[in-house]
């Protein structure tokens, strides 16, 4: 079988693309995988790291507000057409697989005018424009949340949650040990602040803010920064060896493990992980995201008990204080720890490769 998989930009978008792939060649170990994603974007080079083959379009999105770069959309677009269509005609895919972003526009619009199967896989509770603009043509779509009937048609709908990295699915660590290896103070309560790989900067300068003063010296601190702001707050690192500060964290999963409350985005595939591990969190939506969708994803898990939710604009007012009550209140975690595990999908790649395999299969008889 030859497959196609394309979307990217992000994290969230690139890493349930990874794990679909991982899927489908460990059903069927002679599959041929062809990424295609946006040049210049971060796919270009996390795929190929991990032994896939990618292609890039020159595609780019279409900015909401004024931007002069709308002016070069229309050709960056007709190139990004062109080029994916011989990059099918070449390769010749059985199916092509769309994960969101607008890498995934053209190579999935086009896969459809050739009678290629295309399915979707929507990681936010607000879906995506692209994956929007593409339902009808798609054989199925994969969501995370339920209800996404107010975008796509329902029967083409499958429940099946987010694929995350192996590695968080198969944690095995305990929260003692995760201590030992981190060199933390297991006596207290460990705060993990994520921020992405690029860093939030309004959890940033309220993490900041909050060490000066002198309001998190009674817990152990894990604080991945992002490589944007860290220059601005590398001193922490050497100010307080005692805790665990850097631009990026090397080993996810044994950050997660050790950590007692998760402060963070509200990124689709992070709060898959934390569904999955059964974290408590408080949520830090971002305001910058299309069509707000972190700040529905993290609604629903609020509504829901799963996670409490900080404005970004009440960050500084609220944030720590938030942290401070939650993090002593034992009931309160056990209970989101509970809650949260409602939205565990542990195999969404695997439940995703299945049903795409046996859709394909049914519909070659």
């Amino acid at each position: 079988m030859k497959v196609v998989i394309s979307g990217g930009g992000t994290g969230g978008h690139i890493f349930p693309a990874i794990a679909i792939a991982d899927a489908i060649r460990l059903r069927q170990p002679d599959a041929m995988i062809l990424f295609v994603g946006a040049n210049g974007k971060m796919e270009m080079e996390r795929v190929p790291a991990v032994g896939y083959q990618i292609k890039g379009l020159p595609v780019a999105g279409f900015q909401r507000s004024w931007s002069y770069k709308n002016i070069l959309f229309p050709f960056k677009l007709i190139g990004s057409m062109i080029k994916g269509w011989n990059i099918l005609r070449q390769f010749k895919p059985d199916i092509a697989i769309g994960v969101g972003g607008y890498a995934s526009g053209p190579i999935l619009k086009l896969a459809s005018w050739m009678n290629i199967p295309t399915f979707l896989q929507e990681q936010n509770s607000y879906a995506g424009v692209t994956n929007r603009l593409l339902a009808r043509k798609a054989s199925l779509i994969f969501v995370a949340y339920k209800g996404m009937d107010k975008f796509f048609p329902k029967a083409k709908i499958i429940l099946s949650g987010n694929p995350v990295r192996k590695d968080i699915v198969d944690l095995s660590i305990s929260r003692h040990n995760a201590h030992l290896k981190l060199g933390l103070d297991s006596a207290k309560k460990t705060i993990l602040f994520l921020g992405g790989s690029l860093g939030a900067k309004t959890i940033n300068e309220t993490v900041s803010k909050a060490i000066d003063q002198g309001k998190l010296d009674s817990f152990n601190i894990i604080w991945q920064i992002g490589k944007s702001n860290f220059d601005n707050y590398q001193h922490y690192k050497a100010k307080y060896p005692h805790w665990v500060i850097n631009a990026f964290m090397d080993d996810m999963p044994l950050v997660y493990a050790a950590s007692d409350v998760v402060i963070s985005r509200a990124g689709a595939l992070t709060i898959s992980e934390l569904a999955i591990l059964q974290k408590a969190s408080v949520l830090v939506p971002s305001p910058y995201v299309a069509e707000d969708h972190q700040m529905v994803n993290a609604r629903s898990l609020e509504l829901a008990g799963a996670a409490l939710v900080v404005e970004d604009s009440n960050a500084d007012a609220q944030l720590i204080s938030v942290v401070q009550k939650l993090i002593v209140d034992q009931d309160k975690l056990n209970s989101m720890q509970k809650q949260i595990s409602e939205f565990a999908f542990p195999d969404a790649a695997g439940f995703i490769a299945d049903k795409i395999i046996a859709h394909q299969s049914n519909t070659q008889v």
